[in-house]
Formats: C-alpha cells, sequence, structure tokens
C-alpha cells in the first residue's frame, strides 16, 4: 500500500518542508488540487458536498502545482508527485504538455497526472474556455497528450477526428524519459471508463468500501474492452473509516492501491501547526507504514 500526503488547504510555505520529510520517512507520493481562481460568487453547485457549498472559503491557497512539484522534486529523493485533480481542459493541451512533461524530465520522472473535467462553470467562463465540451476536449486532450511526450513529431491524423485540437507537424521538447501516468478523478460512467482506458482513478473522500468498489468497476470495464491483461489500474482514494494497519491492509487486498492522507489530522485536527504535521508524519508512518509496509 502507498500512501500520499495531500496538500490541500495547507499554507504554501509549509509545502516544501513536508514534502522534505514525507521523503525522508518513505511516504510514496504528495499530492495537491487545481483551481486558477476562486471566485467569490458561483452559481455551479459544488459536487462533492451534498449541500453544494465549497469545503473551504476564500483564504485556501492554490498553488500553481507544477511549479510546486519542481521546488519539491528539488529536494527530494523518493517522493512522486500528482494533482488531484488537474483540470486540464481549462488550459490548451499544448501548455498542459509543456508544463507536466518539464515537470517529469526535472523530477526524474516522478510526476503523475491526476485529471478530471471540472466541475465550475464559471472558472471556464473566465478563463475563456467552453465548459459543455470540456469532456469531449479532455479525451481529445489526453491523447495528444500522450502523443506529445512520446513522439519525436507530433501531427494531426486527418481521420483521426481531431476537433477541438488539430495539430501541424510539430516537436515538444524536453521529451519525458519515462511515460507519464495518467490517472482520471470522476464517478460518472464516463470518467470511469476514461480511467480505465488510462493508468487508474484518483478519487475524493470515501469508504473503503466504495474505493473497492470503484477499483471492481474499473476491472470490470477492461475485461469488457479486452484489456483485462494490463497491469491492475492505481486506485486512489482518501478513506474515511481506516485509521489502523489492518484496515488498511483490507483496502489493499480489495483494490485500492494508494491511500491519500492528511496524518497530522489523527493526531492534532485540522488547525496543526507546521511542527504538528511533521510530528504527525512521523507518528503516522511508526504507526501504520512500517507495520503495514516493513
Amino acid at each position: 500500500m502507498d500512501f500520499t500526503i495531500v496538500g490541500a488547504f495547507v499554507p504554501t510555505e509549509e509545502l516544501v518542508p513536508l514534502a522534505r520529510a514525507a521523503d525522508e520517512l518513505g511516504y510514496h507520493s504528495f499530492c495537491v488540487g487545481d483551481h486558477v481562481v476562486d471566485l467569490e460568487t458561483i452559481a455551479t453547485p459544488y459536487p462533492y458536498e451534498a449541500s453544494g457549498d465549497r469545503r473551504w472559503d476564500h483564504r485556501a491557497e492554490w498553488p500553481d502545482p507544477w511549479v510546486l512539484f519542481g521546488a519539491m522534486a528539488a529536494v527530494t529523493t523518493n517522493l512522486s508527485f500528482f494533482t488531484s485533480i488537474y483540470v486540464a481542459s481549462l488550459r490548451s493541451p499544448f501548455q498542459v504538455a509543456k508544463s507536466v512533461g518539464t515537470a517529469a524530465v526535472l523530477s526524474g520522472g516522478r510526476v503523475r497526472l491526476g485529471v478530471g473535467a471540472g466541475w465550475c462553470r464559471e472558472e471556464f467562463e473566465l478563463l475563456g474556455q467552453d465548459f459543455d465540451s470540456r469532456g469531449k476536449r479532455t479525451d481529445e486532450g489526453l491523447a495528444l497528450l500522450r502523443t506529445l511526450w512520446t513522439q519525436e513529431w507530433a501531427e494531426s491524423d486527418p481521420q483521426s477526428g481531431a476537433v477541438h485540437y488539430p495539430t501541424p507537424r510539430l516537436t515538444m521538447r524536453p521529451l519525458p524519459k519515462h511515460p507519464v501516468p495518467i490517472l482520471v478523478g470522476g464517478l460518472t460512467p464516463v470518467a470511469l471508463r476514461r480511467a480505465a482506458r488510462y493508468d487508474g482513478w484518483v478519487g475524493d473522500i470515501s469508504s473503503t468500501e466504495d474505493a473497492i468498489g470503484i477499483a471492481a468497476r474499473l476491472r470490470e470495464i477492461r475485461e469488457r474492452t479486452g484489456e483485462a491483461d494490463r497491469p491492475r489500474p492505481t486506485v486512489v482514494a482518501a478513506l474515511d473509516d481506516a485509521f489502523l494497519p489492518e484496515h488498511f491492509a483490507a483496502a489493499e487486498a480489495g483494490g485500492v492501491t494508494d491511500v491519500m492522507t492528511q496524518p497530522w489530522m489523527y493526531y492534532f485536527g485540522r488547525n496543526a501547526s507546521l511542527d504538528q504535521k511533521l510530528d504527525g508524519l512521523e507518528r503516522f508512518a511508526k504507526d501504520v507504514l512500517v507495520p503495514l509496509n516493513g
């Protein structure tokens, strides 16, 4: 079982020290979310709360993930990084490919792209991107990313059906030396099919039972599409009912591969200081990581 430190709503200046400590303590990954702006007033309901209200207020910080990962990679050795999630369709896929590919090269292949279609119509409109076509643009953009990261030259095939991002013959450097895994967020049937098509799924807060159910659905989709022989899909979740090593072991047996956590929450709560966060990382490593993983 791999464990990921979640940087959501943590002051930006604390993130690099936390990444350095997580690397030294044997955590696998560090993840952050993504918004370009946080509008004061929106009509779009937040889809992960029954009330439709956002979980954060205007003081929440949203640092650019790829700038942040570059800084973290410079002070770590083994820790990997991913977005949970990055709204790729808010940007041109050419810009996404450049940012993620550069981070992949500078980190020595320690980044994954966690991507979702996005939920906030007003943010799309502010950035000049069409909200209603975001799913189709996500699919076309992800396919283009793979081409830009792996081919000496990229060019749209006239038969490919590229509608949103027709591509003249071009190259984008630097090319990542290792494949960049793509994880997909979302709970809709379309999102789960997209996750099965790529490298796996990255979720939100969920129960162990629900996360295991997602893992089973991804396997079923791959069986239906003739891809059952592929490596098992990554399934990343923040489990709200797992606290002890045996809880995480049960999740792993059910197909959950990665757990997102803020370990200081177990010991000090939401308003922990940086010193308490660092202490929480160490205590959780002793209480869970070592008994579970050795």
